[in-house]
This record gives structure tokens, C-alpha cells and sequence, in this order.
């Protein structure tokens, strides 16, 4: 007997359960062969518009401020968004599962277990995104009303903050056939500036650039800033474990090759140029403000484009974190349909920004999630992608539905020791190695402030999940043409 949790998976409904300008009907439950649609080309284009983001032109920058010189700079946003690589691994759970990654999680830490996993390592980690995002376009947000003559006072920008937050929720609400739909037009809309932010970037870049000795490192420094920077690049990426919620519609037999690569490179490509346009921005402004300093070497009539460019990308970023946040938390098990859970969610994701703009430091904000998704989000990563493997990625919809202690992924009581084992152990080891400014791993101080967090996490996290997996679970190991 299958038991789904919140919406049913056996029930009937038509294609129109996901159709654009309709709230979608489906939630955290199996999409049946009947309902499945769509492209896969149409991935590029769900990721390009969340991410062509004025987030990555700031982390670009901020290269420039670690003391790294422009090639080196530049070397550190393509090894970063190589991560992008893993997110394009997970997305292929979602065509042959027809089920959200918050959901296809039960195969790495159980039934009962997967609510905690979703509960303290998913759900806060959107939440503060969403935050970020809010914060950072309610700032340009303010920026463009004192451009326009409007005086930010505290009243505007709450408006300013309640309005952007509005859209976004709206369209999360809709769901994924609205949000693939408008994903093409927001690409369009996002790059068309990019471009010619890129394009006055580029006439005033210096490619001379050489970092002031009294911030350049030198000798093993060097390989140490490296790494940090890294660290910070692919924390991007990283945050984005759930790219099997936006393949789960498509036909359970579509092309691997063809999910995987559209969802990495709609990611990799904006990451990876708009972090070059922040790198060649930071050698001849003080990226410290990079809002505000762009105006130095943008026509006004460019500066307020740019402006509305950063309002609109972090809203396309917000509304997949905001819809994947409400599918994550049904996967808690909140009994609500998902488009009251997304509601909730923006609520949330509206006051912490609220706070994070005006009672504590942005810039704070930003690093401490950031460090958070590094440290955390990397070895669960990780050991998705080793699950994938380990499976050869054969996910049974209506198996991953059945949450009695008699279903497949009931484990040890509900739990799975071998997942919860490997994040830890992961996470630990990460901690050990990070770099920051609040905070300085063992290991990285050994290494002269050298930050491997971002690699021996992972990797540590598949070899324990990976061993205890053959250990404990030797039945959900595919070996061949048949499960073990």
C-alpha cells in the first residue's frame, strides 16, 4: 500500500495540473506519465533567468578586494562554477523519479529522517536566501527611487520591499509551467543589460591590472586567497541541490545527458560572465560598494537599466528558491498544499529581509550564508550525487510516495544511518578547513590560510556515505542489470 504525504500520487488529474497563468496543482507528489511535458532545452532557460544575477557581479568583485590579480581573478569564477556540473547530476532524478529532490532525499537519510534533514539543513538555508536576494534588490530598489526623485524613507522602502517580494511570490505560486513559460522572457530581458553593462565594463576595464602590494598576496598566499575565493564562488552553485524540482515534469525518458547539461550550463554561462564583468569592474572601481560605484562608468540612463536589472534578478532568482522552499516544506511534512507553503515561506523570507536591511549588516548577512552553504549544503550535495550513482539514478515515483515503515526507503526506523553519517562527517571536515573572517579551521590555519572546505567535504561525504552504504544497505545498490 502507497501512502503519499501531503497530495495524493495516484490521483487523476490532466495536463492542466501544470499549465501557464493556473496555479499548479501538484505539490511534493509523483507526476504521472500522463502529465509529464516539456524540453530540456527549456532548463538553460529556468536557470539562466535565476541567475543572471547581480550577485555574482559583487562576488566578482570581491575577488578583486581578496588582493588577486585580474587572470587569477578570473581562473577562480570558472574552477568555482564548475560546481554547476553537480547540479546538473541532480537534476536527472527529476524526469525518472517525477518527483521534487526534497522528496527523492528520502533515499539518502529515510522516511523519518528526511523530515529533520529538510527541517535544519534545507528549509533555513532557502529562507536566508531568499532574504539575501530581497535585501540585495530592495537596495538597488532604493538606489533607483533616489535616481527617479522619490525620497527613500523608511515608509518607501518598505513598499519598495513589499512590492518586489509580491511579484515574486506570485509567480512561485503559480507554479512551474508559469515559471518555465516567463523564464524565457526574463533571459531575454536580463541579458539585453547584462550586455551593455558588460560592454561599458569592458571600455574602462585596465587588463594591466596589477593589485596594490599592500593587498597582493605572495608565494603559497597566493594559492591560499585562490582557494578561498573558490570557496566563496561556488557557494552559488552549491545552494542550488534542488534541480530535480524543475525536470520532474519532463518524460521519464528523456535524455540524461540532455537534463544534465541544459540545467549546468544555465547556470555556468551567466555565473561565469557576470563574475568576469564584477572581476573587470573591481580594476578600476572600489568594489567595496559596487552599487554605487558603477555609477562611476555607467551613462546615468545605464546606471538606472542596471538598477532595475538588479531588481529583476534577484526576483528571478527568488521566485525558484521561494517555490522550491514551499515544495521543501511539504517535505517536512506541513500538511498545507504548496501553494499556501510558498506563501508562508515569502512571509518569512520578506522579515528576515526587513532585518537584514535595516536592524543588522547586510554584508554580514551575505557572508554568513554563504559560509553556511559551503560547510552544509556541500556534502549533502555530494551525497546526492553519490546516491545517483550508487542507484545508476533509478528513483521510483510511487516508492519514494510510500512512507510506511514496510516501504523501501523506511531504513532503520525511518532513518537512514549511512546519509545522516556522511553529512556530519562532511560537514565537519569542511568546518575544519574553511576560511573566513569570523572563523578559521585547523587545517586552514596549518595550510597558511589555505580553504579546501570546498573540496574535502564532498569528498569525505561520498566515502563514508559510500561505505556505509555497501555496509548497512547493500539492497539499494544497483549492481548491472540488477539490484543487489
Amino acid at each position: 500500500m502507497i501512502t503519499p504525504d501531503i497530495e495524493s500520487s495516484t490521483s487523476t488529474l490532466s495536463t492542466a495540473a501544470d499549465e501557464f497563468g493556473r496555479i499548479e496543482a501538484r505539490g511534493i507528489d509523483y507526476i504521472p506519465p500522463g502529465e509529464r511535458h516539456g524540453n530540456p532545452r527549456g532548463l538553460f532557460f529556468v536557470w539562466a533567468s535565476a541567475n543572471v544575477n547581480f550577485l555574482y557581479v559583487v562576488l566578482g568583485g570581491l575577488l578583486i578586494l581578496f588582493g588577486l590579480s585580474l587572470w587569477q581573478a578570473l581562473a577562480v569564477i570558472v574552477i568555482g562554477n564548475l560546481f554547476w556540473a553537480a547540479i546538473g547530476l541532480l537534476a536527472i532524478t527529476g524526469p525518472v523519479s517525477g518527483s521534487p529532490s526534497g522528496v527523492i532525499n528520502r533515499s539518502m537519510f529515510g522516511v523519518v529522517g528526511n523530515r529533520l534533514n529538510m527541517a535544519l539543513l534545507n528549509w533555513p538555508i532557502f529562507i536566508a536566501y531568499e532574504a539575501v536576494n530581497l535585501a540585495l534588490g530592495a537596495l538597488a530598489g532604493f538606489a533607483l527611487a533616489d535616481q527617479l526623485g522619490f525620497a527613500a524613507n523608511p515608509p518607501v522602502k518598505i513598499a519598495i520591499v513589499a512590492v518586489t517580494a509580491a511579484i515574486t511570490v506570485t509567480i512561485s505560486v503559480f507554479g512551474h509551467a508559469t515559471i518555465v513559460r516567463m523564464s524565457g522572457l526574463f533571459t531575454v530581458a536580463l541579458t539585453i543589460v547584462m550586455v551593455m553593462l558588460g560592454v561599458c565594463v569592458l571600455n574602462h576595464a585596465d587588463w594591466g591590472y596589477v593589485p596594490p602590494v599592500e593587498i597582493a598576496p605572495a608565494g603559497w598566499a597566493v594559492v591560499a586567497t585562490m582557494t578561498a575565493g573558490v570557496t566563496v564562488i561556488a557557494a552559488a552553485p552549491l545552494s542550488w541541490g534542488i534541480s530535480a524540482d524543475y525536470a520532474r515534469y519532463l518524460p521519464a525518458d528523456t535524455s540524461r545527458l540532455q537534463v544534465a547539461t541544459w540545467t549546468a550550463l544555465g547556470g555556468f554561462v551567466p555565473a561565469v560572465l557576470l563574475g568576469a564583468v564584477g572581476v573587470l569592474a573591481g580594476t578600476v572601481i572600489d568594489m567595496t560598494d559596487p552599487q554605487t560605484a558603477l555609477a562611476e562608468i555607467l551613462p546615468s540612463w545605464a546606471y538606472s537599466a542596471f538598477l532595475l536589472f538588479v531588481v529583476l534578478g534577484c526576483m528571478t532568482n527568488n521566485i525558484l528558491t521561494m517555490y522550491s522552499s514551499g515544495l521543501c516544506l511539504q517535505a517536512i511534512g506541513v500538511p498545507l498544499r504548496r501553494a499556501v507553503t510558498v506563501l508562508i515561506d515569502g512571509l518569512l523570507g520578506v522579515s528576515l529581509a526587513l532585518y537584514a536591511l535595516f536592524v543588522t549588516n547586510f554584508t554580514d548577512a551575505l557572508s554568513t550564508t554563504l559560509e553556511l552553504t559551503v560547510v552544509l549544503l556541500g556534502p549533502a550535495i555530494a551525497v546526492y550525487s553519490a546516491d545517483i550513482l550508487l542507484r545508476r539514478n533509478r528513483y521510483d515515483g510511487a516508492e519514494l510516495n510510500d512512507v510506511l515503515p514496510a516501504g523501501p526507503f523506511w531504513f532503520s526506523r525511518g532513518w537512514n544511518i549511512a546519509g545522516f553519517s556522511a553529512i556530519g562527517a562532511g560537514a565537519f571536515t569542511a568546518a575544519l578547513c574553511v576560511n573566513t573572517t569570523p572563523y578559521q579551521g585547523p587545517i586552514s590555519a596549518a595550510l597558511d590560510g589555505a580553504d579546501l572546505s570546498a573540496l574535502v567535504g564532498p569528498l569525505v561525504a561520498v566515502a563514508v556515505y559510500v561505505a556505509m552504504t555497501r555496509l548497512l544497505y547493500p539492497g539499494h545498490i544497483v549492481r548491472g542489470d540488477v539490484a543487489a
